[in-house]
């Protein structure tokens, strides 16, 4: 089955995948209290955890004349999104393996099920970075509208992502341990709380070959800098080359191993 099969599959069974996805995240936080709430909460106690930490405690300066905190969350909104995609997607097929039995059942749309339950949070804090600018008194412009095509570069990095780490999680258990902690080491090494402009221009570079610094980037350039992806040619192509290529690579890998996982699960 190639890419284009499986992402026909999923476009064609697209009210399935939302009626799993909203499933899926009511049920996430079934078990407690305060229920769904806690998706939003989380994220919002470690906002106010750094803006607490850099911006009250260390009396961090404006970065290009923008608060801390607004610089901050519109890199961290994304970060979010992303380590999410990963962290449910890596335990997406465990999850769902009485689906995976299934012998008719289309087990390719697992993963998106997972992003989609993720994008409904997402969609809430790319609101609340508008609602913060507002309620802070700074301009938003046109270019913040290109946070969307950031959502959709994130979803597509995700989605392939999501499609390599779901069915190796099949096989190798462990492995969603692992990418937690990769995770871990990316945070701090995609430019969120730290500025890329106070690096050395080689350092930076390196960085750069991390996709995700391309969408944390553009994420802040859309509400801090004012910028356009197109400004930027040669990042944006090679983002989409790599994004790309690992989708490929995540589905070819996940039709290869699928035939296991019903063995396996």
């Amino acid at each position: 089955m190639s890419i284009f099969k499986i992402i026909y599959n999923i476009l064609k069974q697209y009210k399935i995948i939302f009626k799993l996805a909203k499933n899926d995240f009511k049920s996430k936080y079934a078990s407690s209290f305060l229920g769904a709430i806690w998706a939003f909460v989380q994220p919002m106690i470690t906002i106010l955890v750094f803006w607490f930490v850099f911006q009250v405690g260390f009396k961090t300066p404006p970065v290009n004349d923008i608060p801390y905190i607004l610089w901050f969350i519109p890199a961290y909104i994304p970060w979010i999104y992303f380590t999410e995609i990963l962290n449910s997607t890596s335990n997406s097929m465990l999850e769902y393996n009485y689906l995976v039995k299934k012998v008719k059942f289309d087990v390719e749309i697992i993963p998106s099920v997972k992003i989609i339950s993720a994008a409904f949070v997402h969609v809430f804090f790319i609101g609340f970075i508008f609602f913060m600018y507002w309620i802070l008194n700074r301009e938003i412009t046109i270019y913040s509208l290109q946070s969307l095509y950031y959502s959709f570069a994130v979803t597509v990095l995700g989605f392939g992502i999501g499609m390599f780490v779901s069915s190796v999680t099949v096989l190798f258990k462990d492995f969603a341990q692992i990418v937690n902690v990769i995770l871990q080491i990316g945070f701090w090494a995609s430019p969120i709380y730290w500025n890329p402009d106070s690096m050395e221009g080689w350092v930076v570079n390196i960085l750069k070959l991390n996709p995700v610094y391309y969408i944390i980037s553009g994420y802040r350039g859309a509400f801090v800098n004012q910028d356009v992806f197109w400004n930027h040619p040669m990042q944006t192509l090679y983002f989409w080359i790599c994004t790309i290529s690992i989708c490929i690579i995540g589905c070819k890998l996940f039709v290869a191993l699928r035939p296991f996982f019903a063995d396996e699960l």
